[in-house]
């Protein structure tokens, strides 16, 4: 069982509705990823940023955006997450997809559409969360508005050890975003990471970054920074075992299923 994980949290200033020069954009970040990384972690929708042009932007799960991500992880040995816009059967769902070395393909269906982004009006959401096993790891991917709703992040018997959020949460609300990955990581007992973008989107919207790691007693373990570039951070597995033993309060917690 791996005792660390090392996280490499690209903070992107995405171009609009641009797949291919974000990808050339990508691919020269990538190349400057420490070695020894685990996992590299992109924002939400990192090919387009938040649009709503589904019928522009949307791709196939065989589109170029996922083959992308599947040859990164392979090439580099390395899984690599982020959110696609991705259509299947007439549908559009706000996908994070998760890439893993052995060439598999994990995926989480956004669930809480942003109706303030008239979101909910031309994607579907899904109705599951899923946590997948990683180098002796559990992680539940979720995206963006999904942190302002506990219940869906709900860490049940510990099923989870890391809780990634991809998003674009613009500068207006930055603090509500910071305070919600510390609420979810105390509450959770676990490793929380969000990451964000910066720049102004297409709709000039301002993003102001703030990607974090954050331990499970609710201590920020990066500085914030509000530039494009990589975060690089380690996490101990060894330290969050310790942590719940001490105090495990997830054994007095509140049992319930969701309908």
């Amino acid at each position: 069982m791996a005792k660390s994980l090392n996280l490499s949290l690209f903070q992107a200033d995405i171009l609009w509705q641009s797949p291919d020069a974000n990808i050339e954009i990508l691919n020269q970040w990538i190349e400057k990823v420490p070695e020894h990384t685990d996992i590299i972690i992109l924002p939400e929708m990192f090919l387009t940023g938040f649009s709503m042009d589904v019928h522009k932007i949307a791709q196939k799960i065989d589109g170029n955006g996922v083959t992308w991500l599947k040859s990164v992880a392979m090439s580099k040995k390395m899984a690599i997450i982020g959110s696609l816009t991705i259509e299947e059967d007439g549908k559009f769902y706000n996908r994070m997809l998760v890439a893993l070395p052995d060439g598999q393909l994990k995926w989480y269906n956004k669930r809480h559409l942003f109706r303030m982004g008239e979101e909910h009006n031309y994607f579907t959401p899904g109705n599951e969360t899923i946590v997948f096993g990683y180098k002796g790891w559990n992680i539940m991917p979720l995206v963006c508005y999904d942190l302002r709703f506990p219940v869906w992040s709900r860490n049940v018997n510990l099923k989870y050890d890391l809780l990634i959020y991809v998003a674009n949460w613009p500068q207006a609300r930055s603090e509500a975003f910071l305070a919600l990955l510390k609420a979810r990581a105390i509450e959770n007992q676990s490793y929380v990471v969000g990451v964000n973008r910066v720049g102004i989107d297409g709709h000039g919207i301002k993003y102001a970054g703030d990607s974090v790691l954050i331990d499970p007693k609710g201590k920020f373990m990066t500085e914030l920074i509000q530039t494009p570039g990589i975060i690089n951070c380690s996490i101990f597995l060894g330290e969050l075992q310790d942590f719940r033993k001490k105090f495990p309060a997830h054994l007095d917690s509140d049992y319930f299923e969701l309908k």
